[in-house]
């Protein structure tokens, strides 16, 4: 027991120390530092609804807000799943020296990403403050679904992270099917306008489900339906479960392909 908990102490420690090197170092030699965080989705959110406001013209009350709710937890994901896939490879060198539970790398990225997105929520504040939307006592599902999506994440990076020691090219799959994810994802446009044969495969998409979570208990006030719970637990549950089998079985054949 002594000895477990010795583990977990040492495990929590070097996580933060990772944690904390990424933070550093993605804002090194920044003039605005953290704040990037906060103003990427907004310069984001400028520019996309000027596009899909004025050309497209979709027809959705408080669009900005529409938007930066589903570009941020999106971005989240991506950035998670991203950062996670390629984080054995690049920890090769300390792989190869220390003994160390391989499963801190992906972890540490997607706890980094959360952190980034926890700053990014600012902007959805503002934003929410500028069109004058009050939130309801629904925000409080708010951790319920940042706990669900980390989950996913971090089971599709745990995923990807042993994957991509034994086959480098999907690195480059996974930043094609992140794209075709974007646009088969209800970020800037109404699910109405889906022709009927895409519904299905909306349907079968987890981040429709997480970004209809946020929208509801965010922009629209509404508390999610059980179903919309069911699925985010699930998809959480389930991509984690997935994710750390296959990292476990074949953690142990890492060092000899990074």
């Amino acid at each position: 027991m002594a000895l477990c908990t010795k583990q977990v102490k040492r495990d929590w420690f070097i996580l933060r120390s990772l944690v904390s090197k990424d933070f550093k170092l993605k804002y090194r030699r920044s003039m605005l530092g953290v704040l990037w965080s906060v103003l990427n989705p907004l310069l984001m959110m400028i520019v996309l609804t000027a596009v899909f406001s004025t050309v497209f013209r979709f027809n959705i009350e408080n669009f900005p807000l529409y938007l930066i709710l589903g570009q941020t937890l999106f971005t989240f994901m991506s950035d998670a799943t991203s950062s996670a896939m390629s984080s054995i490879i690049d920890s090769a060198p300390l792989i190869k020296k220390i003994r160390i539970n391989k499963a801190l790398f992906p972890l540490e990225k997607v706890s980094f990403a959360l952190v980034n997105f926890m700053v990014s929520l600012i902007a959805v504040v503002a934003v929410m403050l500028f069109f004058k939307v009050v939130p309801t006592v629904n925000i409080l599902w708010l951790p319920f679904l940042l706990l669900t999506i980390f989950l996913f994440s971090l089971g599709v990076g745990l995923l990807l992270a042993a994957l991509s020691v034994f086959f480098r090219d999907v690195m480059h799959l996974w930043s094609v099917l992140l794209t075709a994810w974007t646009y088969a994802t209800p970020l800037f446009y109404p699910v109405e306008i889906l022709p009927e044969w895409a519904v299905p495969i909306m349907n079968a998409n987890p981040m429709y489900y997480y970004v209809s979570f946020f929208r509801e208990i965010a922009l629209y006030g509404s508390a999610p339906t059980l179903e919309q719970i069911a699925i985010c637990l699930f998809c959480g549950v389930g991509a984690l479960i997935v994710g750390f089998a296959v990292f476990k079985k074949q953690e142990k054949k890492f060092i000899l392909y990074v």
